[in-house]
């Protein structure tokens, strides 16, 4: 690492390095210094400590959908979320060198990833094996060579861990997208310019009466406010205190977000704001 690298302000993410996260990290903040941590929970962690400037978290996959645990800790975090990130995924099938591809026996990654690539395991007649995660993967083989043995996982790995990439973007679909936030412990970050289209991250719970959720939801529709995410999680193991995460286009300033807030705060037992970001442009590209 240079002195510029040891000195620049740290961004944590989830995995090893080599990752999709890393690899993330170092397309979209390439001043940033990549901060690996073990748990969703330790990068979290490391941003509300003040070891990381920012955060960068996977929250969706095109293909696998939400990405588990993330949304409980969303709101627990303290943290605020001040960006997105859409990245496509693209795996590579990587061996130690001299490893010739027809020799490939077993391919380690993610149960994501090999449920991702299952045209390439099924033409190498190759055996699936499970890791933790795909950079894991790439590290373990580095460290314990075997000419038999192959792993799938981002390019950032091979470069990392010296590793020979024998067949690149073996992904099934080239659609494969992980959307990332960004996130920081500043308690009121500033607010991005009116110029740019806007997206609004919140949470609440409505009270346990009936058509509660009808009607907390109802503001958004009269006032013309397109909700583009809600998904509901289980808090603490009961079972009738449903939270809600929820995204809509534009900020709270507007006239027809802040009545459909107004109205929602009837019927909510809990609501909070988890950030106000701009819009990525691939939400563009990928709905035309």
């Amino acid at each position: 690492m240079s002195a510029a690298q040891a000195t620049a302000p740290a961004i944590a993410f989830q995995g090893e390095l080599g990752s999709n996260s890393d690899e993330a990290c170092r397309l979209y903040f390439p001043d940033h210094r990549p901060l690996p941590c073990q748990t969703f929970e330790d990068a979290f962690d490391a941003v509300a400590r003040g070891r990381a400037a920012l955060g960068l978290i996977p929250v969706e996959n095109s293909l696998a959908g939400r990405v588990a645990d993330v949304h409980h800790l969303l709101p627990r975090s303290g943290l605020k979320i001040v960006g997105e990130r859409f990245k496509p995924i693209r795996f590579q099938l990587m061996a130690g060198r001299g490893t010739a591809i027809g020799d490939v026996r077993v391919v380690s990654s993610h149960v994501m990833a090999l449920g991702q690539c299952r045209r390439l395991l099924k033409e190498l007649g190759a055996r699936a094996e499970i890791a933790a995660d795909t950079a894991g993967a790439a590290k373990a083989l580095a460290e314990r060579p075997d000419p038999h043995r192959a792993v799938l996982a981002p390019a950032l790995a091979a470069e990392l861990y010296g590793l020979e990439i024998l067949a690149r973007n073996v992904e099934d679909d080239p659609t494969n997208t992980t959307r990332f936030l960004v996130m920081t412990a500043e308690r009121a970050p500033p607010p991005p310019p009116f110029t740019q289209r806007c997206v609004t991250s919140f949470v609440f719970r409505v009270r346990n009466v009936p058509a509660a959720l009808y009607k907390a939801l109802g503001g958004f529709a009269t006032n013309g406010v397109n909700m583009t995410k809600l998904e509901s999680y289980m808090e603490g193991g009961s079972f009738t205190a449903t939270e809600f995460y929820a995204e809509v286009d534009g900020r709270p300033e507007e006239r027809g977000l802040a009545l459909a807030f107004e109205e929602l705060g009837f019927f909510c037992s809990r609501f909070e704001v988890l950030g106000v970001y701009p819009a990525d442009p691939y939400r563009d590209r990928s709905a035309g």
